[in-house]
């Protein structure tokens, strides 16, 4: 386990992560910083507590956004791809449709091809 010191309102926190995740922590821990000096250069001085908790849930009601969203893109990929699929279907159809009709032209000429032989 690697360890990392992160600072968030002014406080050190040494916390441990996988190897290799230090600078990610390092980030996720800055960001969070950001959170609680906005609540606080709005609020003043309300008491770490409070801050901390008002900061994660804005940070909760921020993740809850973009799961919205993300599920908004997931619907939307399934009706791409049903109408991809319904498109590519229709295609095959068309294709067995347009070879069998070509079949049928190419024996037609070959039968006036064979009468002009004659």
């Amino acid at each position: 386990m690697a360890q990392v010191t992160v600072t968030i309102d002014g406080k050190s926190y040494r916390m441990a992560c996988e190897e290799g995740q230090e600078e990610h922590l390092t980030d996720l821990a800055g960001r969070f910083d950001r959170y609680v000096g906005h609540l606080k250069s709005q609020f003043g001085e309300i008491g770490d507590l409070r801050l901390t908790v008002m900061s994660g849930i804005m940070v909760m009601d921020e993740l809850h956004e973009v799961q919205r969203k993300v599920r908004g893109l997931e619907a939307e990929l399934e009706t791409l791809k049903k109408t991809r699929d319904n498109a590519l279907s229709r295609v095959d159809k068309t294709d067995a449709e347009l070879a069998t009709a070509l079949q049928e032209v190419t024996g037609r000429i070959e039968a006036i091809a064979g009468k002009l032989k004659v």
